[in-house]
């Protein structure tokens, strides 16, 4: 049910086309939720048939123009009730977890390069969100929706701040295995379940 929400809350803050839509979404939304054109065009069709959004009359001839929507009142009430219900936070669902705890079974080989990997895309992720802080949330943006929306910026930040942290660490830890761990079955089998966030449910 997220999608349409998002999409709710881009088109009440400024009334806009599909194709403005995407593009804003691959700018700011699209950071903590992301979605395909098609699906986003998708979702558009449904919440005009539902009566939550409507297309902007057209000033003038209508052939290769794209349409423009904004929120009904039906819209903006759904959003409100959406946005104070609540909501469960999701168990993690990490592959990269997964496969590091796998490889305590199966043996090391290749994680500790993709582990460089993640850890390289996280650091350029960080950077870019800090990069929006400086220019998008300077002196003077203290206004009610700037100090919000700048709240999730902050939870961006803190995350790939965790990340590149462990990461880091996750690389210390690997550079004092042995130079090859591989699976064998003399391995204690039960001593990790300890760590809650890779352990079986």
């Amino acid at each position: 049910m997220s999608l349409p929400h998002a999409i709710l809350t881009a088109l009440l803050e400024k009334p806009s086309s599909g194709l403005e839509l995407t593009r804003r979404f691959d700018r700011s939304i699209g950071y903590f939720w992301s979605a395909t054109h098609q699906q986003i065009y998708r979702e558009l069709g449904r919440l005009e048939a539902e009566g939550h959004i409507r297309a902007l009359p057209s000033e003038g001839p209508t052939r290769g123009q794209k349409k423009a929507y904004e929120v009904l009142p039906a819209g903006r009430a759904e959003l409100a009730r959406w946005t104070a219900a609540a909501q469960d936070p999701k168990p993690p669902r990490d592959p990269l977890l997964l496969r590091l705890r796998a490889s305590a079974v199966v043996g090391t080989e290749g994680i500790e390069a993709d582990l460089r990997r993640h850890l390289d895309l996280h650091a350029r992720q960080l950077a870019e969100y800090e990069e929006i802080e400086a220019r998008d949330f300077g002196p003077g943006r203290d206004s009610a929706q700037d100090r919000v929306r700048h709240l999730v910026l902050r939870a961006g930040i803190d995350l790939e701040t965790f990340w590149t942290q462990w990461l880091t660490r996750a690389l210390a830890e690997f550079g004092e295995l042995p130079p090859t761990v591989s699976g064998n079955h003399d391995a204690p089998s039960g001593d990790c379940d300890a760590t809650a966030v890779t352990q079986e449910s």
